[in-house]
């Protein structure tokens, strides 16, 4: 079993896009961690916020089996993807690196959006970048956040 963390955001329907996506992994995959859930600006275009979160558990599935399943469930829980219905990204696959055909571990979001690294760091503070070796909670503490303000949301998951 590998331990994972996949990413979950939303900005069309977030909040029932977010339920739906949290429902269908813990379904698929059994227990799940989840972080504190995040609104956002968009990053490079104009639209409504998003909700993000990250969620971690345990997976028998290889890498690109995992991703195929997220995938999957992206287009069968989006009734829409305009502009984005739900984005399920694979984040970490324990301390894997890849980078080949198409597939890139770890997720170079994690270094690049507050949306993505402070859930992240909520979740696994402790655990290294598997490139880098940094801490997360080390790279957030040292993250330019004010440059993608983020603020906590209630939803209710389940």
């Amino acid at each position: 079993m590998a331990r994972v963390f996949v990413g979950i955001g939303s900005n069309s329907e977030p909040e029932r896009h977010l339920r739906l996506a949290v429902q269908a992994l813990r379904q698929r995959f059994g227990a799940l961690r989840c972080s504190t859930i995040y609104a956002s600006a968009p990053v490079g275009f104009e639209g409504p916020d998003f909700l993000n979160l990250v969620v971690g558990f345990d997976a028998a599935d290889p890498p690109r089996a995992l991703v195929a399943t997220l995938k999957a469930l992206e287009q069968e829980l989006s009734q829409t993807r305009t502009p984005r219905g739900l984005d399920l990204d694979l984040l970490l696959y324990d301390d894997l690196v890849l980078d080949e055909d198409g597939l890139r571990l770890p997720r170079a979001d994690i270094e690049r959006y507050a949306f993505v690294l402070r859930p992240l760091a909520e979740l696994a503070p402790e655990q290294r970048h598997p490139v880098t070796r940094q801490r997360f909670a080390d790279m957030w503490a040292a993250f330019p956040a004010h440059g993608q303000p983020l603020r906590p949301v209630e939803v209710q998951l389940w």
